[in-house]
């Protein structure tokens, strides 16, 4: 979806497509025909945005053979959907049932997340829209922490200068223009936009970035403003934003309360679980470890990385953090000039949730996913932003 901005600039919505379980090229082709279409249809639009996640394998495939990236751009063309962004974090197995700390596999220390993110860059510049220069991958924040030597993270930022060079290279080669964003998330080594700040004016290249995830955000309790502000003052472009809300609770004592977060402790996913208290932020892996008594101070609200359906808080005792993607948002692209032209709705724990609120049917799958667009969709509209044809 398009939408143009006050100042005349074109910003982009999409939404990721890391929710759909596809690892091969074949796959990929089926959920543009089994989702992505219907999606497309079910809003009305004659163009959908979709942040395309492409598997290790599927990758290769089409790394490898230039007719099947042209089969590709000529289905998503056929289907009416355009892609300017990656979703580069995920490396494999993201549909797996138990994906865990799996999902930071290979960081930015293995040779092969070079690799396979140079792969995906060279994919995108070639299904980027006829009309489009610019595209966004996210990817991993260098590293889960545990993992994280100084000698490793050293050999990590040296792997991100090496794109950076790549891309500029490709930029030549290809006059379009692409850009990596490191995704802040809870308990990586870039836990927060403020952990974010050192690495990248450490590494220095204009085509490194960061990507604001708004859950990621809110699970850490980062005040948006306060975030963008210092993001801007060092000079850190924003690649690209992910629109998602985390799950909140603000009186985690109650029973009731932790008996309805219990509802959200599955085995798929990691749940990072935050608090803030008078002496700073304090957090566990999982929710399952918050839960545990007193692993956890609960005399203030947690926050967990569950990505909550934009249209859809939970019930009571519980909400989202759908305030904070507002907030967010309004600085993002609410100003004189917008600060990112790349949204992307990734809500991809649709299956992870309680089974009460899980999608049954693929149809109501299709439905959610529309009505979190539609709903993004009105929030820009409201900032001035005109949606296009």
């Amino acid at each position: 979806m398009r939408f143009r901005h006050p100042d005349g600039s074109l910003v982009h919505l999409a939404y990721c497509t890391n929710v759909h379980p596809a690892e091969t090229l074949d796959a990929v082709v089926a959920q543009l025909r089994d989702h992505c279409e219907p999606i497309r249809r079910r809003l009305g639009r004659d163009r959908l945005g979709i942040g395309l996640w492409l598997a290790k394998d599927a990758a290769l495939a089409l790394e490898n053979d230039p007719c099947a990236l042209a089969a590709l751009r000529a289905e998503l063309d056929r289907r009416g959907l355009e892609v300017v962004t990656l979703n580069g974090f995920p490396y494999e197995g993201f549909g797996s049932q138990q994906v865990k700390y799996r999902v930071y596999k290979p960081d930015w220390a293995d040779p092969e997340r070079l690799r396979h993110t140079t792969a995906l860059a060279r994919i995108l510049a070639g299904l980027l829209p006829d009309d489009i220069v610019e595209g966004s991958i996210s990817t991993l924040p260098l590293a889960w922490r545990t993992i994280a030597t100084p000698a490793r993270m050293e050999t990590a930022r040296t792997a991100l200068r090496t794109l950076g060079d790549r891309l500029d290279a490709l930029a030549e080669l290809t006059g379009r223009s692409l850009r990596i964003g490191l995704e802040p998330e809870p308990g990586c080594v870039i836990e927060t936009t403020a952990d974010a700040l050192t690495p990248l004016t450490d590494i220095a290249h204009p085509r490194i970035g960061i990507c604001v995830d708004t859950c990621h955000l809110a699970t850490s309790f980062e005040d948006p403003d306060t975030a963008l502000d210092a993001l801007a003052r060092a000079g850190v472009p924003i690649v690209k934003s992910q629109l998602s809300a985390a799950l909140h609770a603000e009186h985690p004592h109650r029973p009731d309360v932790r008996e309805a977060l219990t509802a959200f402790d599955e085995p798929r996913f990691l749940h990072q679980t935050r608090t803030l208290t008078a002496t700073g932020r304090q957090g566990t892996d999982d929710l399952g470890d918050a839960l545990r008594h007193g692993a956890l101070p609960d005399s203030t609200p947690w926050r967990t990385h569950v990505h909550v359906p934009l249209h859809a808080a939970p019930a009571a005792p519980l909400t989202s953090t759908l305030p904070v993607l507002a907030t967010a948002l309004t600085r993002l692209v609410g100003g004189p000039h917008p600060l990112t032209r790349h949204l992307e709705v990734e809500t991809y724990t649709w299956h992870a949730l309680p089974a009460e609120l899980r999608p049954r049917t693929r149809a109501q799958l299709i439905d959610g996913i529309a009505a979190e667009l539609s709903l993004a969709r009105d929030l820009l509209t409201d900032l001035g932003l005109k949606e296009l044809p």
